[in-house]
This record gives C-alpha cells, structure tokens and sequence, in this order.
C-alpha cells in the first residue's frame, strides 16, 4: 500500500486508493468504525471520496486514533496553553512520515540538498513532540550542509548567517513561525535575493494575530523578497501543503482538501465555496486518512485551496456524535 500511496498519478488511482485506505481504517480503526457506524456508513456503499465520512479533528485530544496493532513508534502532540488538552498523533510507522515530508518537499522544491535549511521554530523547541521539530531536523541533516541548523534566541547570528549565505547566492531556505520571523525583522531588515521565507503560520500568544495580507506584506518588505512562502501542516496530518506566495497552496498527488457546509459537516461544498476544511492525507494510512478540520477555507477548480480563517467555537457542528 505504501508504494500505491506515494505513486499516484492521476484523479481514478487517488480514488481507488482513498477507497482501499477508506475500507482498511473502517475495519481496523475501532474509533473511526465507530463514528461511520453512527452515522450508518459502510464502504459497500460508499463510492466516491465526497462520500467517506471525515473525522472530526478533536478525536485526537480523546482517543486514540490508529489502524494498525504495532508498536507505536513516535507520539507527535500538538501545542497547546497551560492545562489544555493536546491532540496526540500515535505514530506506528514513522517511515511513512519521513517519505511523505521528503517527497513532499521534492515534489514542490526539488533536492533538498541544493539547501542551506535554516529554522527559527523557538516555541516549538521549547517542547517536546512537535511533528514540525521532526521533519525540519531531518530536512537539515538530509540538506548535509554544515551551515544548515536551528536557531532559538540568537536572532543576531541568523540574520548574520542569512546575509553572508545569501550575498553568496547560497540557495536557503529560512522556515519559522511568523512571530519569530517578526522579531528577526524588527531587528534587521534584509534584500534577500537567494533565499526562500517560508512561515509556519501563528503567534502563538506571543503577538497580536494578523491577517495572512497583512503578515506576509510586513514579512515581504523585512526580508525584501517578493513572496513570502507557507506551509500548512499540522499534528494529526503525515503530510503538508505548500504556498509559493499568496496564500495559495497545493498538495502532494497523495493529499487532497475538500470543505463542507458549516451548517451541516456530512454535506460537502462545491469548489471556490467557503466551508470546513476536511482533509484526505494518505500518509495516515496507520490512522486515520479522513480529518474534519477546524479550518475555513476554499478549494479552488485546479485543486489548490487557500486557508481563510477558523472556527470560533470548539466543536465542529453537526460532527459531535460520540461524546469526545
């Protein structure tokens, strides 16, 4: 199944094999077969992807959420303030993982060798199981470039690093989170002419939130780049979207973005309609590849979607059939 899942080429083989995931998660996923089961859905009827029933996302924070009986490999927790409860991504094959990010990445920005990956991800290393933390690590090591590595506190020698790489026409790549990448700005401004500005999206608490336009036009004239790059990813997913500028992303051949009503969550929208956010990620072969996210966003006639906000209350309406 793995070599199925990271070969698709077209729309009839991400069916079939969304199809296949769809039947092994609803016999091997006790949580998931439970909430189809509630909602009187079995995959001898199901036909197409729009009629899978999706997760809803706080399952995480409840559950656990797997399709496999192996030995849980790696446990990725999402962030979360003092006290609350954080979703846990039980991980039994992290080798899924590491080829989804790889080839993920190729598949957008080529071999990440031609990199210098410099990462400014200070909340994220301040905690243990951050799935970002995961990846970026091994995006740097598998960069085998020296001056490649993270950065915490020492925003001088970043952006000392980001000038000299840079002024060397050194291709790099500076991931961070936009609050981060805020501070490196306020204390110097850059022309950057060789060098990829990707956001990971979020204050955290540490500032006031923006609006993307907002953000990212603040974030382009720092930097002095004309675009500023993002990546969509979260805990519950094995996978990520990528936007080349404008807040626009695609996914990999083996990820797909629908919405739904935000009204009534078993009713899918049609495209460039503003609804719910679900997720397909194949990746989660192991767990579960049909997520209800808390995201609003659109999907557009080419496939590439945008994110356009969240959903103010907790729980996602019309989804709370089993008491989370």
């Amino acid at each position: 199944m793995e070599n199925n899942i990271f070969n698709i080429q077209n729309e009839q083989e991400f069916t079939e094999v969304a199809l296949a995931v769809f039947k092994h998660q609803f016999k091997n996923n006790k949580v998931y077969r439970s909430f189809c089961d509630l909602l009187y859905i079995h995959p001898s009827e199901v036909k197409t992807i729009q009629e899978i029933p999706f997760l809803p996302i706080q399952f995480f924070k409840s559950r656990e959420v797997v399709a496999s009986v192996d030995e849980v490999e790696e446990v990725f927790t999402s962030s979360g303030t003092t006290g609350s409860v954080t979703s846990k991504h039980l991980v039994t094959d992290i080798n899924l993982y590491k080829e989804s990010y790889l080839k993920g990445f190729a598949h957008f920005y080529g071999n990440i060798e031609a990199y210098t990956v410099l990462a400014l991800l200070p909340n994220y290393l301040e905690r243990k199981g951050s799935s970002l933390v995961y990846m970026v690590d091994d995006l740097i090591r598998k960069s085998n470039n020296i001056e490649s590595g993270f950065y915490l506190d020492n925003l001088n020698e970043l952006a000392k690093k980001l000038i000299e790489l840079d002024k060397n026409g050194q291709k790099t790549l500076l991931i961070g989170v936009s609050f981060a990448l805020l501070d490196l700005i306020e204390m110097q401004q850059f022309k950057l002419k060789n060098t990829i500005i990707m956001e990971t999206g979020g204050m955290k608490g540490r500032r006031k939130e923006l609006v993307r336009e907002e953000l990212h036009t603040v974030l382009q004239d720092g930097f002095g780049v004309a675009k500023i790059h993002s990546e969509y990813g979260m805990t519950e997913l094995l996978s990520q979207g990528y936007s080349k500028g404008n807040g626009i992303f695609n996914t990999p051949p083996w990820m797909r973005i629908l919405t739904r009503d935000t009204e009534d969550a078993l009713t899918m929208n049609p495209l460039e309609k503003n609804g719910g956010i679900n997720v397909i990620d194949l990746a989660n072969y192991n767990s579960c590849s049909f997520i209800a996210t808390q995201d609003l966003g659109k999907v557009h006639e080419n496939g590439t979607f945008e994110i356009i906000g969240r959903f103010d209350n907790s729980d996602i309406r019309g989804c709370n059939l089993m008491v989370l």
